[in-house]
């Protein structure tokens, strides 16, 4: 068997790139581990030492080496790390394959050059890499010195340096980078033809989203000559896919000057995918629970999905979460496109939150009862019409998209949301790999979600509670009311305002508003258990405000001794038909009544500021005040969501909104309520509860005729 055949033999079982040396003009060898076996020989090498067997370790495979203490210089690179290198030093040795001809007297002294390096195999085992130019012929006695011929001089620097850049494709750039060897590897690999190869068209063989940015960098390392550079891309490969591959390339220097490079790619394919797959996991734990809703939860996990996975991606959620139970032939699904990301660059996709109803055949409606993913791949701009939801599949056309996949999204048992991710133009196709590597984020994503989820049912049920509550004011022929909510835009949690109104038996009109503490279900229900009690006690008590209130804390205190505090505002407006009127208000720690004039003079009452109720004392007696109220002007009732802001004291909002009352005194009632709530609410972080009552102007007729003398609106006793 020839060396070239075992060596080809060996090459395949080690897993090195090392066909590169086999036609090298200096010899090479491989050793391997602590004995240093010899793994690999090239033929320069054969005809430098002879027939060396594989499998041997130095020391037995140089027995008949005259000058052993070389030997400790090999041994030594190898331990030490460090490269050895030995200029025009001889050696002697006889002919390894006949035992007759070890004698040292028949053996031929010649002379020779060597580098000797460690380095790691394929399998993580270290070795050495021997490199080696016979100089025989080159040296006489007169002379030992370092004079190498200038052609293998070069290769000996050429190849020394592949142990810094030891892998499967390999090329020799010259010193403007320009490609003049390769490997055949490199052939193998790529799929291209050696003429297109030099030069730079190596480049060719890069993505093209890489090479503009590959080359600039290439450029840039041969302008700055760096010890090593170092850059990862995707390579394309004889199939026509792509995988990832890092590029090393070292300078070869002479003289203190750049003459050639010496490049070479490693695949690490697997190596990105699995630090893709980390981050990502990573990325979506961390977004998914920082967000406050389930909305913020299901974009920002397709804002990691995109770019990374898809161009695109959309969040349809179930009007009705689908348990275990479902059947394919359920029937229509309705779904709501609650959440879209598309990556930057193409057109806007189209308007979330409008529901669809699709049918059981559809491939989202498959995707929701079988509970698992789909996956597809089509002609660009020709979307299945059963694989997108029906009012995304002009727009996924219009983007080029050509490959999708559904997934299903778990959360306790249920398919509450399916995610659609598509991706469009030179994008490779989704894969397997990605579509099981969005499960997985989906999936990593299940406790953040659920809990998102939950929230979000508490407060739909906290919500509907509220505004069940909130019910119309009273019409009245002589008085008008208007009464105004508003949810903060950006508070996802649900607050605790409520306002109230209704007529006393003794035609008495009662105005309340309240806050209770807190932002979430259990602040609604104190909320709607605190309205319910103070709406029986005054329609109970003919008596002053202050002591309803008075009465209301006790009662919470003995039957809910663990309720929130409450802050609240109970007016009754007294007086007969015609006027004239009056106010008898309390105020528990809640922001005072504000009275506008008809002529534009606005102020606060605060004659009847209290403490708020579940306070320490609640048998204390609470203030009540009379106030007048003159003809035509507007008494507010509002929640501190009005005047609060995060970046100032509360008088600077009282005192805004006093100001701007006053320039809507001869407003209507309505336009007076809608210009207030305008301006907090695209700054504020609470809700917003108003209420607002307008007395007749001296000339209304209804006043100038005096109607029902005899009857008065009740004045509570004093």
């Amino acid at each position: 068997m020839s060396p070239s055949h075992r060596n080809e033999e060996k090459i395949a079982s080690s897993g090195l790139p090392l066909d590169v040396f086999d036609t090298a003009p200096v010899g090479v060898a491989v050793h391997r581990g602590d004995r240093l076996v010899l793994a690999y020989t090239n033929h320069a090498y054969h005809e430098i030492f002879g027939d060396r067997p594989l499998g041997m370790p130095l020391r037995e495979l140089f027995a008949d080496l005259r000058e052993q203490a070389d030997l400790d210089l090999l041994e030594d690179a190898f331990h030490t790390g460090r490269t050895v290198r030995a200029s025009a030093i001889p050696f002697t040795v006889g002919d390894a394959s006949d035992a007759a001809r070890r004698d040292a007297a028949r053996a031929t002294q010649r002379y020779l050059s060597f580098s000797a390096s460690r380095i790691e195999l394929a399998d993580r085992e270290p070795g050495l890499l021997l490199v080696a130019v016979e100089e025989t012929e080159q040296v006489t006695a007169a002379e030992q010195t370092r004079v190498l011929a200038e052609e293998r001089r070069r290769a000996l620097l050429r190849y020394e340096s592949l142990t810094t850049a030891l892998t499967q494709q390999v090329w020799v750039s010259d010193s403007e980078g320009q490609v003049i060897e390769h490997s055949p590897a490199w052939e193998r690999t790529t799929g291209q033809p050696p003429e297109a190869i030099r030069g730079s068209g190596w480049l060719d063989s890069a993505h093209p989203d890489d090479r503009d940015e590959l080359a600039r960098s290439w450029r840039r390392a041969v302008a700055e000559v760096p010890e090593v550079f170092q850059y990862a891309f995707r390579l394309r490969q004889a199939d026509g896919g792509y995988r990832h591959c890092e590029l090393h390339a070292v300078p070869v220097r002479e003289g203190g000057r750049v003459s050639e490079w010496v490049s070479a790619c490693t695949d690490v394919e697997e190596r990105w995918l699995a630090e893709r797959r980390s981050s990502l996991i990573r990325r979506a734990s961390r977004a998914v629970t920082e967000s406050p809703t389930a909305r913020e939860a299901f974009t920002v996990l397709g804002s990691v999905l995109v770019p990374a996975l898809a161009d695109e991606c959309g969040i349809y959620l179930l009007s009705e979460f689908s348990g275990p139970e479902c059947k394919p032939d359920a029937g229509p699904l309705a779904v709501e496109r609650g959440a879209a990301v598309a990556r930057p660059g193409l057109p806007p996709g189209p308007p979330l939150r409008s529901e669809e109803v699709i049918s059981a055949r559809h491939a989202m409606a498959r995707v929701v009862c079988e509970r698992q993913p789909r996956h597809a791949t089509f002609p660009p701009g020709a979307v299945p019409p059963d694989f997108a939801a029906p009012g995304t599949v002009a727009w996924l056309n219009r983007i080029g998209a050509h490959s999708g996949a559904l997934l299903p999204v778990l959360v306790d048992g249920e398919v509450v949301a399916v995610v659609a991710a598509y991706v469009c133009g030179d994008r490779d196709p989704l894969s397997p790999a990605d579509r099981d590597l969005m499960r997985e984020l989906i999936e990593r994503a299940h406790a953040p979600l659920s809990r998102a989820l939950q929230l979000q049912r508490t407060q739909q049920v906290a919500r509907a509670l509220q505004h069940s509550l909130l019910t119309p004011p009273p019409e009245l022929p002589d008085l008008a009311i208007a009464a105004r909510y508003l949810a903060s835009p950006t508070a996802a949690e649900v607050g605790g305002d409520w306002y109230d109104s209704f007529v006393l038996r003794d035609g008495a009109t009662v105005l309340i508003i309240g806050d209770v503490a807190g932002h979430d279900l259990d602040a609604a229900v104190t909320m709607s258990r605190a309205r319910s009690m103070l709406r029986a006690l005054a329609v109970d008590r003919e008596e002053p405000p202050g002591d309803i209130l008075r009465r209301l804390d006790v009662n919470t205190l003995v039957l809910s001794p663990q309720e929130s505090t409450t802050t609240c505002v109970l007016a009754r407006v007294e007086g007969p038909p015609g006027g004239p009127w009056q106010l008898n208000y309390s105020v528990a720690g809640h922001p005072p009544p504000l009275l506008v004039t008809r002529e534009g003079a606005a102020c606060f009452l605060d004659d009847a500021q209290d403490v708020l109720l579940g306070g320490l004392f609640p048998e204390e007696p609470r203030k009540s005040s009379v106030r007048p109220l003159p003809l035509g002007c507007t008494l507010l009732l509002y929640t501190d969501g009005l005047v609060e802001r995060p970046d100032e004291d509360l008088d600077q909002g009282l005192e805004r909104l006093r100001r701007h009352a006053a320039t809507l005194a001869g407003a209507p009632l309505d336009v007076f309520c809608d210009v207030l709530l305008a301006h907090p609410a695209q700054t504020g972080r609470d809700d917003i509860a108003m209420l607002a009552l307008r007395l007749p102007a001296p000339d209304d007729p209804d006043v100038r005729r005096g109607e029902h003398p005899d009857q008065h609106r009740g004045v509570a006793p004093a």
